[in-house]
This record gives structure tokens, sequence and C-alpha cells, in this order.
């Protein structure tokens, strides 16, 4: 499976927006402590992805309230769903000048109690050692759900089941998808979201 870049100018990867807020001094001090002085682009990535993987919750698992959509809001809640832990890697890591994107998948939201398709959010980030894009997915783990920073080969949160209807979008967007942002926007619990998810970006 090859990915998609929306477009070649690396720099489109790294631009900061209302969302994706890598100038706010929050997301610029975080991004300073995981940088810690490494200079070497894979072990950054690495302490980037596992502290959104593993530091910021996500919000149904811990049966939060608070929706998130900036990264900073991520970061100040230190709690989000797929799609808002996607905005603070991304932010991070521009940040520190690696260019990061947007990836989604079309997944069931639930095979017993809620079985339909809805959007999944996870990031690409392009590794300048490597050269190459990977996909990395910070949703969080637990029970059947053990996503993994790899270089040699994805180890996303969840399989795309085709016999499901389940679908890959191997594009790397630059920036998030409007009908996510506005997803996010929109409504004011976390119930509520879930009962309103895209079901397409």
């Amino acid at each position: 499976m090859a990915l998609i870049t929306e477009t070649s100018d690396l720099d489109a990867y790294l631009a900061v927006s209302d969302v994706i807020d890598w100038d706010n001094p929050s997301i610029r001090k975080m991004a300073g402590q995981l940088l810690a002085g490494s200079h070497d682009d894979v072990e950054i990535v690495r302490a980037m992805y596992h502290f959104v993987r593993d530091e910021i919750a996500h919000s149904a698992d811990i049966g939060g309230q608070v929706v998130t959509c900036k990264a900073s809001e991520v970061l100040e809640h230190r709690q989000g769903i797929c799609y808002a832990k996607a905005h603070l890697l991304a932010a991070l890591l521009r940040c520190a000048g690696i260019p990061a994107g947007f990836c989604y998948q079309r997944l069931l939201l639930d095979d017993e109690q809620m079985p339909w398709l809805v959007v999944h959010g996870l990031n690409a980030v392009y590794i300048g050692r490597e050269k190459k894009w990977i996909r990395l997915d910070a949703r969080g783990n637990k029970a059947g759900v053990e996503a993994e920073f790899s270089l040699e080969g994805e180890k996303l949160a969840f399989p795309v089941r085709t016999e499901f209807g389940e679908s890959e979008d191997l594009m790397i967007y630059a920036q998030p998808s409007e009908k996510v942002v506005q997803a996010l926007q929109r409504h004011q619990t976390v119930a509520a979201l879930f009962a309103n998810l895209p079901s397409e970006i």
C-alpha cells in the first residue's frame, strides 16, 4: 500500500493554522521538552508519538466530557478523541520541523453497539533519514488496541476489514478534514460528538 501526498511541497506539512497551532507557547514548550536536545528525527518522532499516545487520554476511554479540537486545547485538557490527538501530534512534530500530515480510515464505530461507518483519524510523518512517509496512530492503546511506532511495517490501532465495508484512504492531507474539525467544534459533549461523527471526509 503506497501512501500518496496531497502535495509535493513539504512546507505544506509544516504549516501553522488555527487548529494546528504549533506556535502556541504551550506547544512550543512541550515540543522543547520532548526534543531534549536530540537531533535524530526518528527518536524525536518516537518520543512525540509515545507522549501523545500514552500521556494524552482518549476521551472515550476515560469517560471524558471535554471536546477538544485545537492542538493547544488537547494539550491543556490532556484528552481528545482520535482526530484531536492527531492534531496535537502534528503540531508537536511541525514545531520540531518534522513534516506531518493527516490520514483517515472509515471504520465501524462499534461492531455490536454502533455498527455504522465513521471516519477514524491518524497521522503520517516524513522521516527524513529514511526518505519516506510512515503512518502512526496515536489513538491510545487499550485491550484489543495495540498501535506502535514502527519503521518497518505499520502497527496501527485498527485493521481495515473490507468485508464489513471498512476502507482506507491513502492520501496524506496537509490540513485536517473540514468535516472533522466542524464536528469537533460543533458538539459540546463527547456523547453528542460520538452520535454525530463524520462518515466521510
